[in-house]
């Protein structure tokens, strides 16, 4: 491993790794063809399943309204977001080389960040969308038109692309030991402030906070917008009426505690000291599970979805 030390007027000396090790989900040879296999299978059914949904909403007329424009980016930011980690970790496995440079953990952090804290906000305002259609249909076009749309989507890439750049910021001014190991498939902040040798008194506040930005608020944003459609849905007299409504955004709702499960998982279960192996397998559901099942939510469960999909295939499986 390289290294390269750097001094300054009135600083000590430090090192700068120029890589890390990720301890990967197992050390077990046996197992490793097992992973390799099962992750590239989830990799390949997560991206091609999402971009079939991006496909399916670009090319069906019925399908251009809100909900599907969020869906569509949800499946985007889903296939960016396995993308993050897991070639990677197949790299790992095949060339059987646990090393990952400095830079490319930085990236790691960063657009794993990113896209993660897209899933957030996208998720919180596709449940807004889904408050404004059924407790105000009469104005439901009005305030859902497609500049607020685009707008809404715009305002959560500007603010998770510049969270991600501060934190990402602050663990370029962190230190680390030579051969500094990461007990996890990919680079986590949480675990990367665990494994450095500097104060990061600044970077847990700053993620407390960006914690409470990407979850609480989020969060929040989606039990009130699901209490007021309860509220709404009680209020009607028609049963037929009310399954039609909700029938809307339960996909949505699947979704929801889907992602929200699996990620309270891992914060839950990696609360000690040291990562657990059950705080491993959460992880694996947040990162890879939860986007490879989105698209099979949707169009299972959403005969919207469902149809387009058809009449996608139908027509680029027998152009003649």
């Amino acid at each position: 491993m390289q290294r390269r030390e750097t001094s300054g007027m009135g600083r000590e000396n430090h090192t700068e790794v120029s890589q890390f090790l990720l301890l990967g989900l197992s050390d077990d040879p046996k197992f490793q063809p097992i992973l390799f296999g099962m992750f590239l299978f989830m990799y390949l059914i997560t991206v091609l399943g999402n971009l079939l949904i991006i496909l399916a909403v670009i090319s069906d007329s019925h399908l251009h309204n809100p909900m599907y424009f969020f869906l569509s980016n949800l499946s985007f930011v889903d296939i960016c977001f396995t993308t993050t980690t897991v070639p990677k970790m197949l790299v790992n496995i095949q060339t059987k080389n646990k090393n990952i440079s400095y830079m490319q953990c930085l990236s790691q952090v960063y657009f794993f960040m990113v896209f993660a804290g897209m899933d957030n906000f996208l998720l919180t305002v596709m449940a807004f969308d889904r408050f404004v259609a059924i407790c105000h249909p009469l104005n439901y076009t009005v305030i859902m038109n497609p500049h607020f749309c685009c707008l809404l989507v715009l305002m959560c890439w500007m603010i998770i692309l510049s969270v991600s750049m501060f934190h990402s910021l602050l663990m370029k001014q962190l230190t680390f030991s030579m051969g500094t190991e990461i007990p996890h498939f990919f680079c986590e902040l949480a675990q990367i402030l665990r494994v450095t040798n500097s104060d990061v008194l600044i970077n847990n506040i700053a993620l407390y906070v960006a914690t409470a930005l990407l979850c609480v608020f989020p969060v929040t944003g989606i039990l009130y917008s699901y209490s007021q459609i309860v509220s709404s849905l009680l209020k009607m007299s028609s049963v037929v009426s009310k399954y039609r409504a909700f029938s809307t955004c339960g996909s949505h709702l699947c979704v929801v505690c889907l992602f929200y499960g699996t990620a309270l998982g891992v914060y839950l279960s990696s609360a000690g000291t040291h990562v657990s192996q059950g705080s491993t397998i959460a992880s694996v559901m947040y990162t890879v599970v939860t986007p490879m099942l989105n698209p099979f939510i949707y169009s299972l469960r959403n005969k919207d979805v469902k149809g387009a999909l058809v009449r996608f295939l139908r027509v680029y499986s027998c152009p003649w």
